[in-house]
Parts: C-alpha cells; structure tokens; sequence
C-alpha cells in the first residue's frame, strides 16, 4: 500500500497526501460487530474540560476487536480487509468454522483467503497468536497481553511491531518500538507479524479542517495568550524567555510524567527519545 498525493488545485491540497486504501476489500463493516462510540470532548463526569483540543469531528462507531484471541484450536478464514475509523491499523474480518465471526488487527502480509488460529500448537505465521513461552526468539509481535488473559494493549499502532529478545525463567524480554526493553509473562499473548498501514506515518494532513475531521480542535500558542490564561503570556511586543511548560506549570519538553513503582522492576531499559 502507498500514498496519493492531489494535484495543487488549492492551497490545502498542494501538500496533503491519503492513503490508496488498496488493501481494503470491504467498504461495509459487520453489523453484529458494531457498538456506539459517544464522544465526551475533552470534557469529563461534571462537564469540565479536562483534555484540551478535542471535539467536533465525524461521527463513528466503534468496531468490536478480539484483542484476547481466545479462541483456541479453532481455525478461522480471513473474509475482508477493513478501514477502521478509531485506529490507525486495518482490520480483519475472521470467519470461524463454528460460525463465529471476529476482528482483529490485521497484519503485514494477511490476506484474504488466508487462514489463522490462535493457541497451542499454532504455526508461527502472521495472525496467528499463542503465549510468549511458544514463540521463538527473534521472532516479531504485535497485541501484547501485560497481564495473562487480559488482551494485547501493547503495540497496536499501524506499522508497529516489538521483537522478542530472550525467555529468562517465567518472563520474556520484548524490545517495543519506542526502544524501551521491558519484561512480560511468558504466558501472555501475543500476535505474529508486524502491524500492516505502515504508511500511515507519512501520510500529510495538508489542512487545518482534515483534523477538524478528525476531532482536533487548532491548539493556541501560550505566548499568544494573556499573562492569566498561560505563563507564557503577556509582554509588550513579541516577548521571550520562560520555560516552556503548559498553562498549569508542568514542563513541555523532557519531562517524565510515568510513576508507577509498582512495574518499574520490569522495565530493564527506557524508551528512547
């Protein structure tokens, strides 16, 4: 899959790029496997705004993703390639012999046509998914369970996958995309394969109203505000100086918010910035 770029028939074209969509077979998604998506924009139980720039944006609704795969020994059939508006990854649409229907991430290379499974025994090919303790070492995953049976929350980006780096005792150690060298349970799960879309990262937004599309709302320079609304703000004239941190004082740039001591003992080394 590649990106398209427009013809410069406007400014807002001149340097937007989308994706070809080629590998999308099914414009319809399943309607079993459809659920509503309400929207809080930014805003949380009392009404206040918690999360700055969000809001607005095309309605969804939100696709119902197997991130378990707990579905052992029963093989399944890869019916469509779909688009999915609440992630970055395309999904695939699995037909099971026992007539079970399911998404899941689709990865690098799946087909349709293609077959899958998930448990003991599963051969070591894209889509198919068991435990850390049955994969090879080397090999490349994606939809990583933390927790045995929880389902994958790590590494389900488009274009993303972590590499198994070695099994010491009852844990395996994963390098994740950011460079970050963590350990997890070998009996967590985890997905063959590299996340497909892996263009999404070089597709350009070219206009402010394709994020508006997206749910973003345009983010105000604190430098342009008044000395009440931001540190930044204020100055005759164009001003400098200050460090760069949010309205509320908390530094922007290299400033670790993470603080859960709990996991600390897993993580054998930081992810890169």
């Amino acid at each position: 899959m590649a990106t398209r770029q427009y013809n410069p028939t406007s400014a807002g074209r001149r340097f937007q790029t989308v994706l070809d969509f080629s590998e999308v077979t099914d414009k319809e998604p399943e309607r079993r496997l459809l659920a509503p998506r309400t929207r809080s924009g930014g805003r949380n139980a009392l009404g206040r705004l918690t999360s700055r720039h969000r809001g607005g944006g095309h309605k969804r609704r939100y696709r119902l993703i197997d991130f378990r795969r707990d579905k052992d020994l029963i093989p399944a059939t890869v019916a469509a390639i779909e688009y999915d508006p609440n992630r970055s990854a395309r999904l695939a649409l699995l037909h099971y012999v026992d007539g079970d229907k399911r998404y899941i991430l689709a990865p690098l290379g799946l087909r349709v046509g293609d077959t899958v499974s998930a448990g003991e025994g599963a051969d070591i090919k894209p889509g198919n998914a068991m435990a850390l303790r049955q994969i090879p070492t080397g090999t490349m995953v994606h939809n990583i369970e933390l927790k045995p049976g929880r389902g994958g929350q790590m590494v389900r980006g488009a274009g993303t996958a972590a590499q198994l780096m070695a099994k010491e005792g009852t844990r395996a150690l994963l390098k994740l995309p950011s460079g970050e060298l963590r350990y997890v349970q070998l009996t967590c799960r985890a997905t063959i394969g590299q996340i497909g879309n892996v263009d999404h990262e070089n597709v350009s937004i070219g206009k402010a109203g394709r994020s508006r599309w997206l749910g973003r709302r345009s983010r105000v320079r604190g430098i342009a505000m008044n000395p009440v609304d931001h540190p930044h703000g204020g100055g005759e004239g164009r001003s400098k100086g200050n460090h760069p941190q949010s309205p509320w004082g908390q530094p922007a740039k290299g400033y670790k918010t993470r603080h859960n001591p709990r996991t600390d003992r897993f993580i054998v080394k930081r992810r890169s910035r």
